[in-house]
């Protein structure tokens, strides 16, 4: 099924300052690929279902912390009355298959479709596998949840939005890239990984 993801603004490729931004622009999905992008009207009459989002539409981001941050943080279950924050605390070995589902989870709803190792413990390399995010090798460099923390929107992006390339995007609650660099990834309003809709805010 065709999928046509239309937003005020598209960043095919922040890193990129040949690909300019495109104002209502739109990325036409075809199953896990990105079949075509560009200015909306050109894609209008694709036949795809249209979603429709507020906000800047760019590429999925890339989280370098997601080793240190599945290995060494354990991330609450709603019924621990914890909040959603990582914490500092030991996790037996029988609940972290379920803190790093939730650890993914939460780094879905920040843009996140990329996640940089290392991934030693069996419990998470099951987790981060059966997720479908793509998995980079890495430092094990300590950080949070947001890939934007401390770093420009070019140099979060897993990689940049092309035809015949994978459909992983984000979209977010910003006007520009500026914008969203100030704010930070947790304005994510969809993340779209191999096509497929995985987090959308409520």
């Amino acid at each position: 099924m065709l999928t046509l993801h239309r937003a005020a603004l598209l960043l095919a490729d922040p890193a990129d300052p040949d690909v300019p931004p495109v104002p209502d622009g739109a990325v036409l999905v075809d199953g896990g690929r990105v079949a075509a992008l560009g200015p909306y009207p050109g894609l209008a009459d694709s036949g795809a279902r249209v979603r429709e989002w507020p906000g800047v539409l760019t590429p999925g981001l890339l989280n370098p912390a997601a080793g240190w941050l599945l290995e060494h943080r354990y991330h609450p279950d709603p019924r621990d009355g914890l909040g959603e924050a990582p914490l500092a605390l030991d996790v037996p070995d029988d609940r972290r298959g379920g803190s790093a589902r939730r650890g993914l989870q939460r780094m879905l709803a920040h843009g996140t479709t990329a996640v940089a190792g290392p991934f030693t413990h069996p419990a998470v390399r099951t987790a981060v596998t059966r997720s479908g995010l793509s998995v980079l090798p890495g430092d094990g460099a300590e950080g949070g949840l947001d890939p934007l923390a401390g770093r420009t929107l070019a140099a979060a992006v897993h990689r940049p939005l092309t035809v015949g390339g994978p459909a992983d995007l984000a979209v977010f609650a910003a006007a520009s890239a500026a914008a969203l660099e100030a704010s930070g990834a947790s304005c994510c309003l969809a993340t779209v990984l191999a096509g497929r809709l995985q987090y959308r805010r409520r």
